[in-house]
């Protein structure tokens, strides 16, 4: 955690004792929504006042929700928990910028197609050998062909990497804590085994010793957006994000589950709990444009 986190989460401390509006389990929601949006400043402007804060800061956050693959009512939730403490500011030196000038009214999170094609994956691990950053390109083979989110890649550790190479499957702890076992097929067990030589033992494989697990994460996010013009392919407005890939998982196992017999409701059903979130609506925006995914409703 960086002192200019520390620093700013305190100043924010100090308006929460002193503010009584809104319920209290809103006042809670929208803190707890606020800090996370510090956090970033703090990590990556090295911002030291609250009152400092920009619409600047406030767009590169709603770039970094993206980039994790936050539905759009997340993002309106969290741009109004900011503009809720912001106004607490009295001193505040900007007036953060509406809803409306980031476009989000018309802005589609959920039923886009955000998967990956072949060719865009292909062109992204060749960047990533350009860059010599092996482990990226290894985070980005996992998430296409395990489906495990940006947090659970960067979860894994020598015990998890050995358990999956000895049973074959991945056991992964999700949100809320869930657990969930998926399938490991040659490519991944590749990956695996190359950096168990290199890892110590009990250290996280994509994360190098000595540095934070978020900042491991938003390095390889930036190195993707920094790439996607080399690699989406010509004419493309589909977003191109590491959550990308799991719907490139989700789509191409759904199809796998259909070709084997299964109905479009077991396929989805099965589908959902490798995603290990078990939410037929989720599932069916992970579908979209999939025949039987209805991923417009």
């Amino acid at each position: 955690m960086s002192r200019h986190y520390i620093n700013l989460q305190a100043q924010a401390e100090k308006l929460r004792r002193h503010n009584r509006q809104g319920s209290y389990k809103t006042r809670e929601r929208y803190f707890e929504a606020y800090k996370r949006f510090l956090r970033f400043v703090g990590e990556v402007y090295h911002l030291e006042k609250l009152t400092n804060i920009s619409g600047k800061h406030l767009s590169a956050y709603i770039e970094q929700m993206r980039l994790k693959g936050y539905s759009a009512s997340t993002v309106k939730t969290d741009l109004a928990a900011i503009r809720f403490w912001h106004d607490r500011i009295s001193d505040a030196k900007y007036t953060l910028p509406s809803n409306g000038e980031f476009d989000l009214a018309r802005r589609k999170f959920g039923g886009v197609d955000r998967a990956w094609s072949n060719a865009e994956f292909n062109r992204m691990l060749g960047e990533c050998w350009k860059a010599e950053r092996e482990d990226f390109e290894a985070c980005i083979v996992i998430a296409r062909y395990a489906g495990l989110r940006l947090h659970e890649v960067m979860r894994i550790d020598t015990a998890i990497a050995r358990a999956a190479l000895r049973n074959g499957v991945l056991t992964i702890k999700g949100k809320g804590g869930k657990l969930r076992e998926v399938p490991i097929q040659e490519t991944i067990r590749i990956e695996l085994e190359k950096f168990l030589k290199i890892t110590p033992a009990g250290h996280k494989l994509f994360v190098q010793q000595g540095k934070q697990t978020h900042i491991a994460k938003t390095e390889l996010q930036n190195f993707i957006h920094s790439r996607r013009k080399f690699v989406q392919a010509p004419g493309s407005a589909r977003p191109l994000t590491f959550h990308g890939l799991r719907h490139t998982y989700a789509q191409e196992q759904y199809q796998r589950f259909i070709e084997a017999g299964h109905s479009a409701e077991q396929a989805r059903r099965e589908l959902s709990q490798l995603l290990g979130h078990e939410r037929e609506d989720v599932t069916r925006i992970y579908l979209a444009g999939q025949k039987g995914g209805d991923a417009d409703v």
